[in-house]
């Protein structure tokens, strides 16, 4: 399993200690500090299912600076959370073929097996 995470995240931090209070110790992905690539991301967005639209934080200056009210394509906001990963909502567990984001954390029981 893969745990897209970042420390400073206080939701992050909530989501791996729920993870390790199953005994799950996920292979730790630093997004911030090694930048997800464009097929990475796209691959994630298979998993979880869902589309750039629905996993870019609306809360950070970046979004609201450069992306809020404007029309904008799937591909560009793609292109924006390469760019700016604190765009990525967070935290985000693979397992296999499946992703889930950890907001609430209980939602990784989904794909835990």
């Amino acid at each position: 399993m893969k745990y897209y995470h970042n420390n400073r995240c206080r939701k992050s931090r909530e989501g791996l200690a729920f993870l390790e209070s199953k005994n799950i110790q996920p292979e730790i992905i630093n997004y911030l500090e090694n930048r997800i690539s464009k097929d990475e991301l796209i691959d994630l967005l298979k998993k979880l299912n869902i589309s750039a639209s629905e996993l870019i934080r609306k809360s950070e200056a970046v979004y609201k600076e450069n992306i809020k009210g404007k029309s904008i394509s799937e591909n560009e906001i793609i292109n924006w959370m390469v760019k700016e990963p604190k765009l990525i909502e967070r935290p985000i567990l693979v397992n296999k073929n499946l992703a889930e984001i950890g907001r609430p954390k209980e939602n990784f029981l989904k794909i835990i097996n």
